[in-house]
């Protein structure tokens, strides 16, 4: 069996070894280089406890209750360039009592690396790595393999080690790694431990919603979002993490005057899965976008469905899910302006002024991003991706942006009005500024610097007009 284990890993484990403790790499690591997947993260055992390792590694770190200490490792990347990356190690150990459903209320330091893997999540992830060394110095390897991982690996299957019940009630944020690793692999889960997820969902709730958010976005982050948004679903972890989202199942679109061919919930996951950003925050933004609907249905006389202002009531919705899942002030902001103004409207009699509002609503930042949230939704109802209209809109967002957007982008500043005018800061110079980027908004004056300054000097000439 052959491994590839980048230098630095090789080194980690030879330092161990040598100062006479046991050492293995150990989990999502193994799992990946068995399938020949490249892996970032580097977990090692070993029984030597905190203490010793930080006596072997004496840029170490140790912060926590539960044998792991940190070790700094430098990793080179491109010739004379280095990069800082953090090598885990623990102590080997057995785990008692999880009464907050997330962490043991007490560890024991075990022994052998069986006991070691024994408490670990799925049989996948229950496997370790010993390095050996051959008589004429070449490196072999020792798989440790109790759980028969590496047939569940062969046959594309998570299942839990032992009982998964037990498993899941220990630690109940495991549910949600069954399915992001599910996901992200493209495997099935086994019965039983998909039968132990739907039994045991209700522990979701005592696990730190920041902990939620972090598996929900590396799973809006995989190749296949939608099959672990399905999957979710299907364990009954959506109506915990986003009951919002669960509402919208059944929500019925198709009436007359409408396109749509799709209940809410179902429009959401194929505008998810048509959605062209890789970015998991534009992903999460275009599964809600409808988030509203469910709350402003209606239906006319005539029979027709209506959702009146529902992106403004889903912005009111997402705010609270993103405060809920303690999003960054940053991606709040992002999830916000897409879910709120996904609405816009495309229309070759749009006026530029129309078109700069748009782009002011939404951010110059995020317009890539609200486009793609537009060609999900488009797919996601059954449209074609685009349309003449949507790409000569496109073209004219390009234009639009050439001109100034507010006084700051002028090319000329308030330091060159006050030393035309001799005067310091105050009013005039605002009342000048704002005259300035009117004309150069209405196309009367081009926003080049030589033009603007003369007209600063005439505007001087006619200053017993501007002070009135």
């Amino acid at each position: 069996m052959k491994f590839l284990l980048p230098k630095e890993a090789i080194s980690t484990m030879n330092k161990l070894k040598k100062a006479g403790f046991q050492a293995y790499a150990v989990g999502g690591c193994v799992r990946d280089s068995l399938i020949n997947r490249e892996t970032k993260d580097w977990d090692f055992t070993t029984d030597a406890t905190p203490k010793h390792l930080l006596r072997l590694f004496p840029d170490g770190f140790y912060d926590n209750k539960f044998g792991t200490v940190g070790i700094p490792v430098e990793k080179s990347k491109i010739k004379n360039q280095k990069s800082k990356i953090i090598y885990e190690i623990t102590t080997f150990r057995s785990e008692f009592g999880y009464s907050d459903h997330r962490h043991p209320d007490k560890i024991a330091w075990g022994k052998t690396i069986e006991d070691d893997l024994k408490r670990r999540d799925f049989t996948i992830n229950a496997m370790a790595l010993r390095l050996t060394m051959l008589s004429q110095g070449k490196r072999s390897y020792e798989l440790i393999d109790p759980f028969n991982g590496q047939e569940d690996l062969k046959n594309k299957i998570i299942k839990a080690v032992g009982d998964p019940d037990k498993r899941f009630q220990e630690d109940a944020l495991r549910m949600m790694r069954a399915i992001r690793i599910a996901t992200q692999l493209q495997y099935l889960i086994d019965n039983k431990t998909f039968s132990a997820i739907k039994n045991n969902a209700s522990l979701l709730h005592k696990i730190s919603q920041e902990r939620v958010r972090d598996e929900l976005l590396k799973i809006l982050a995989s190749d296949y979002p939608t099959d672990g948004i399905i999957l979710l679903r299907n364990a009954g972890l959506i109506s915990i993490i986003l009951p919002e989202l669960e509402k919208c199942f059944g929500v019925e679109q198709k009436s007359p005057q409408r396109h749509h061919i799709y209940d809410v919930g179902t429009h959401l996951l194929n505008s998810l899965k048509n959605c062209p950003s890789n970015d998991p925050i534009v992903r999460l933004a275009t599964l809600l976008h409808d988030i509203g609907k469910p709350v402003t249905v209606a239906k006319t006389p005539e029979g027709v469905i209506t959702f009146y202002n529902h992106e403004i009531i889903g912005a009111s919705i997402i705010r609270s899910i993103a405060n809920r899942l303690h999003f960054s002030k940053d991606e709040r902001e992002k999830l916000l302006r897409l879910v709120r103004y996904h609405q816009f409207t495309v229309d070759e009699r749009q006026t530029d002024t129309a078109l700069r509002r748009f782009i002011r609503n939404v951010g110059k930042e995020y317009l890539d991003d609200i486009l793609a949230l537009r060609t999900g939704d488009r797919l996601g109802g059954g449209a074609r991706e685009t349309s003449w209209r949507l790409d000569l809109f496109k073209k004219r967002l390009i234009e639009v942006q050439k001109q100034p957007f507010t006084v700051s982008d002028l090319k000329v500043s308030g330091h060159d009005v006050m030393k035309i005018y001799n005067i310091g800061p105050g009013p005039l110079v605002g009342k000048i500024l704002n005259m300035l980027f009117y004309e150069v908004v209405e196309g009367k004056t081009p926003n080049k610097k030589e033009i603007l300054l003369k007209r600063i000097r005439d505007l001087k000439k006619e200053s017993k007009i501007i002070s009135n």
